[in-house]
């Protein structure tokens, strides 16, 4: 079998969390590793919410800085609400060094999410 506990580091970009908002993850540096996998998990979803995901890039950490990334550099695509119950994945392939997830509240009350990135490819291992 292969390794990838040495191989991969996960962070967490937003915290398991029952969110009722719109809700910026925190920043994911990726610096020194060569591939992104975003994680999403999903839970409950109260009265109907209607929440989406979304997964920005920037340059720098400054909030303002950041942009949802362009379908060009992405892998895998996120359905525009978020159904309960689900595991949601998708790739990120641009040029940025910064990333993280970000869901928004089109409606309801409330959904259970939580997301991580899954940096892979690093230039030094194993991988602390």
């Amino acid at each position: 079998m292969r390794d990838t506990f040495h191989d991969t580091k996960v962070v967490a970009s937003l915290v398991p969390a029952v969110q009722a908002a719109t809700l910026k993850g925190s920043t994911v540096d990726l610096q020194g590793f060569g591939s992104a996998l975003m994680a999403v998990n999903t839970g409950a979803i109260a009265s109907a919410g209607d929440f989406g995901l979304a997964m920005q890039e920037s340059d720098t950490t400054t909030d303002g800085d950041f942009t949802n990334v362009a379908a060009a550099d992405l892998l895998g695509a996120i359905p525009a609400t978020l159904e309960d119950s689900k595991v949601y994945r998708q790739s990120y392939i641009g040029s940025k060094r910064y990333v993280r997830a970000v869901i928004t509240k089109n409606g309801g009350t409330s959904i259970a999410a939580g997301a991580v990135f899954i940096l892979g490819s690093p230039a030094l291992a194993p991988v602390a």
